[in-house]
């Protein structure tokens, strides 16, 4: 059905749980109808009759009702469900491997606000494509009759961070080797507040500070997401009030995670791609670590510093993930593929995108050098950086948003002050400044009427000098609202 197909969002379905005053779009009748499809999308791809899907939630308030008609839709289906109650997307993909499942369903909308929910759909391979998901939504019948499943209750999040403890204590070689350390953990009231009190703590670590580690599916205080200025802020004070040696903080499902320095400072995006590259390459020189397209020059100069080889690909975590992925399988070297959002995957572990994970990776060179900041020295950040999101405004906005790009394209070709780059996605320029040299990329959203445009410059006054140039040239363009491109060009 066509609203089945509006709630695909990536490789997710998401939509309005909670009634806020505009209606639902996704409730237990949805969710029952989707896990009903997803057994039988399992069932085709695992060739067996028998199947067992875990299913887990975040805080959200709608968790339940949406848990409720998950197990109505595998009882229809007449699978065996593992029910996880509380969990973290990552956790959910462990359960294909230590407890055997064929799948798992979680239960999340991320970091988006707390009327919105959503269904996660794992298998052993890992998250579904997009094109696997719109299957699934396509075939969606709410006529499913509901069946409870045979169920069995596991607190698998109690796993899942004793693996986690386990990996750090064979890492470092010690029983407690944070003994003496303060880390600080700012769940933001989602998941992830199992990692100061059943991670953290058992290997010694004074977790005094820790921010909203308890659930709460109003997400009171803050978003959880670690892109989110109020957020980091959140967790830089927590750092700076407590004297704390390190910061995380996890989005609510805890598959992306940023950290914090012992000085308050963020080490997110081009920081800690820098970071996980420096320990990566110790390890294995030579080899490539993938990003998404927006980092920047300096992190290339940094990785290739290192020893190691930088590949910018197309945003989006699923097409960074891929394309690690790929480069193994084609015998390229490639521990780890990370985006600027915080999603990082590593050869180690399955790829999985596991934010608690890659803390765990940090805070193992934490325990053995006593710092991190170190790992970093001699990375370059730039001078500005921006992004802006354009508004297309028509109901068919996909075109007027690809006339765009190809004007910046034609220019781009006829001009010698502007140079090309690999196009990934939509289209990026390089321009020299004065005294060095900036670019920007544009491209256009999958699925929102948006044109989002990301500016970095060496130099000040860059990103406002490119701004100019752009506006000069796609000023003319139709059913594109380009207020924050003039603003910032002024």
């Amino acid at each position: 059905m066509q609203k089945h197909l509006k709630l695909i969002s990536g490789s997710d379905l998401r939509g309005v749980a909670v009634d806020i005053g505009g209606g639902v779009t996704i409730d237990r009748n949805t969710a029952r109808a989707a896990a009903y499809q997803f057994a039988a999308f399992l069932r085709e791809k695992c060739g067996k009759e028998e199947l067992k899907i875990a299913v887990g939630h975040d805080p959200r308030l709608s968790a339940r009702e949406l848990c409720v008609g998950t197990f109505e839709g595998l009882g229809a289906a007449k699978v065996k469900v593992v029910d996880c109650g509380l969990c973290t997307t990552p956790a959910m993909f462990m359960t294909t491997v230590k407890l055997d499942c064929d799948g798992a369903v979680m239960i999340t909308a991320s970091h988006l606000p707390f009327e919105r929910n959503g269904m996660k759909f794992i298998t052993r391979q890992g998250g579904l494509e997009h094109d696997e998901v719109a299957a699934i939504a396509a075939a969606m019948d709410e006529d499913v009759a509901p069946a409870q499943p045979e169920t069995e209750s596991v607190d698998f999040l109690a796993m899942y961070a004793q693996g986690l403890v386990d990996f750090i204590r064979e890492k470092t070689g010690s029983e407690r080797p944070l003994t003496g350390k303060r880390i600080v953990v700012d769940a933001g009231n989602g998941s992830g507040g199992f990692f100061a009190r059943s991670v953290l703590e058992p290997l010694g670590a004074d977790t005094t500070g820790s921010r909203f580690l308890d659930p709460n599916g109003l997400f009171p205080n803050h978003i959880p997401n670690p892109e989110d200025a109020t957020a980091m802020q959140s967790v830089c004070k927590a750092v700076l009030d407590s004297g704390a040696d390190m910061g995380v903080i996890f989005d609510a499902d805890c598959d992306r995670a940023a950290v914090v320095d012992e000085k308050g400072l963020p080490i997110n995006r081009n920081r800690l791609i820098a970071m996980l590259s420096a320990i990566y390459l110790e390890k294995e020189p030579g080899s490539t670590i993938v990003t998404d397209s927006v980092t920047s020059a300096g992190l290339t100069r940094f990785i290739e510093a290192h020893g190691g080889k930088h590949l910018r690909y197309r945003r989006g975590y699923k097409n960074v993930i891929d394309k690690a992925i790929e480069l193994n399988r084609e015998g390229i070297a490639c521990p780890m593929g990370i985006e600027t959002s915080g999603h990082c995957a590593f050869a180690e572990n399955y790829f999985l995108d596991d934010g608690a994970y890659m803390a765990s990776r940090l805070i193992v060179e934490l325990a053995k050098r006593g710092d991190l900041t170190s790992l970093i020295e001699g990375l370059e950040e730039p001078a500005e950086e921006k992004e802006i999101r354009l508004k297309l405004t028509a109901d068919n906005f996909r075109p007027d948003g690809e006339a765009v790009i190809a004007c910046i394209k034609a220019a781009r070709d006829s001009r010698e002050d502007w140079m090309a780059n690999t196009d990934y996605e939509g289209v990026k320029v390089t321009i020299r400044l004065m005294g060095g040299e900036g670019f920007f990329l544009a491209r256009l959203s999958l699925h929102d009427p948006v044109l989002p445009i990301n500016f970095e410059s060496d130099v000040p006054g860059g990103v406002a000098a490119m701004a100019k140039q752009l506006y000069d040239v796609v000023k003319d363009c139709k059913n594109v609202d380009l207020t924050p491109l003039a603003e910032l060009a002024r």
